[in-house]
């Protein structure tokens, strides 16, 4: 069977629908580029293992993000607290000039030199171990190098379009 065929029976209109109906917290990932930080919105995530520390990100495979992120192999990953909106929704605009995209944003960096976003709910300092194609995305598998928490807030997460905090 192709996957022509495979697909031919899923109304692809219904699964967008009821994904966006699925809850998820919402985090930054901020890549160094030379001197640039390359940051990005993202609510596909998911810890994979406690022993050794692992977690997944998926980024769009074209973004300029997951290009740095396969080419640096090291980013750092900050979930948003709901005060943080904002911060979601300026790294989230098309064509954010790569030139001072944390201007005026209060971070920290890792050993690396990656961007901890201060006043998040945690941060996660991530080594790509691995890369897997899936559709138009590409899944990074990260081993956790260090791991900070932050205040404990009410998280932002993403339910059916917008935006919503627990």
């Amino acid at each position: 069977m192709t996957k022509g065929e495979r697909d031919a029976g899923m109304d692809v209109e219904l699964y967008r629908r009821l994904s966006e109906d699925i809850a998820s917290a919402i985090a930054v990932v901020s890549v160094r580029v030379g001197r640039w930080d390359l940051v990005t919105p993202i609510d596909s995530f998911l810890d994979v293992s406690y022993d050794p520390p692992t977690m997944v990100l998926s980024l769009y495979s074209l973004s300029r993000v997951a290009e740095a992120l396969e080419e640096s192999g090291t980013c750092a990953l900050s979930v948003l607290g709901a005060e943080q909106q904002s911060l979601a929704e300026r790294f989230g605009e098309p064509g954010l000039p790569l030139q001072g995209m944390l201007e005026g944003v209060a971070h920290t960096r890792d050993s690396v030199g990656n961007a901890r976003i201060c006043g998040s709910i945690a941060s996660f300092s991530l080594e790509v171990e691995g890369t897997h194609e899936a559709a138009t995305h590409t899944l990074f598998v990260c081993r956790v190098r260090e791991a900070q928490q932050g205040p404990a807030l009410s998280p932002l997460v993403r339910f059916s379009k917008r935006y919503s905090k627990l």
